[in-house]
């Protein structure tokens, strides 16, 4: 088990079979670094394309199709302190009535508020525009909006949306301590990451969270011969599902079902035992209601897993 610290060189704004950039082991811990979402890295120089470009792809030698990747976030922390985001609520998010009322940008501007974000103090604060919301200042929940694996069939899939490989999910949940698995299609699962936000409120509804860069810390292990169809999560309360698809109620079929593949297989539970503590138990979480797949989150407390 080995620690290493990269410098990326270049990004990709597809997650697909792209050369690796490095080959890590099981067990092992990467520090690395992201650029925002429009490709700009601590110091605000454009690196990358936008569109949520990615760090990687990380080979881990030994992933093969088939195989379940665990993917421990130790640790995200923004880089710089200026973030930014959208301001308009999406169309698609309102009442179609209520579309004209929606805070259009002028000719020329660009539509966006900006951020002073204080990692010291934990804090973010409104600078631009100046609203009677006056120095709106919100805690720091720092996320990972795009990250995942190649995904099957050879594809290079934009990181504007999101499947089964993982991609631009948006959840909240992603943040330091969370652990995440996801399926393996490609020789080496091929990891990538990106997408920082300083904040973000749940369906990222302006289509973004506070954008930033990022130092990122995460540790990778294998799971051997562990076939799963969705991303799969926990931290120190709670088991998830992610389903991502569109329309948003497909996006919830599949993070049931995967909840309960899971309750059955890895809990022992028979399907009526597995439907009843869900039934009653269940949380969802809404992920991405902004791209063109939709994020929703199904969760359970550890406290009533057996």
């Amino acid at each position: 088990m080995a620690t290493h610290r990269f410098t990326p060189r270049h990004y990709h704004i597809t997650l697909g079979p792209h050369e690796p950039v490095l080959e890590i082991a099981d067990g092992d811990t990467v520090i690395t670094t992201t650029v925002d979402a429009s490709g700009h890295d601590a110091a605000r120089e454009q690196v990358a394309p936008r569109g949520n470009p990615q760090t990687g792809p990380f080979f881990i030698t030994g992933a093969e199709p088939g195989d379940m990747l665990k993917v421990r976030l130790d640790r995200l922390t923004p880089n710089r302190t200026f973030g930014y985001s959208d301001q308009m609520i999406a169309p698609n998010v309102v009442e179609p009535e209520f579309i004209p009322r929606l805070p259009w940008p002028e000719e020329g501007q660009t539509g966006r508020t900006e951020w002073y974000v204080d990692v010291a103090a934990g804090t973010a604060t409104l600078t631009r525009p100046e609203s009677k919301l006056g120095n709106l200042c919100l805690p720091l929940e720092p996320m990972l909006g795009c990250f995942g694996v190649a995904p099957p069939r050879t594809q290079a899939i934009s990181t504007a949306t999101s499947g089964q490989h993982g991609g631009n999910m948006d959840y909240r949940g992603f943040i330091s301590g969370t652990t995440v698995y996801l399926p393996v299609f490609e020789p080496g699962a091929l990891f990538f990451v990106g997408d920082g936000h300083a904040l973000q409120g749940d369906g990222e509804i302006v289509g973004s969270g506070i954008e930033i860069s990022f130092d990122v810390t995460f540790t990778v292990s294998l799971i051997k011969n562990k076939p799963s169809h969705w991303p799969r999560g926990e931290n120190e309360t709670s088991i998830f599902t992610v389903g991502n698809a569109r329309p948003l109620d497909q996006a919830v079929q599949h993070a049931t079902t995967e909840m309960l593949r899971w309750l059955e297989q890895d809990y022992r539970l028979d399907p009526v035992s597995a439907n009843v503590l869900m039934s009653q138990c269940v949380r969802y979480d809404l992920g991405n209601i902004y791209d063109p797949a939709y994020t929703m989150v199904c969760k359970l407390p550890k406290a009533l897993l057996p």
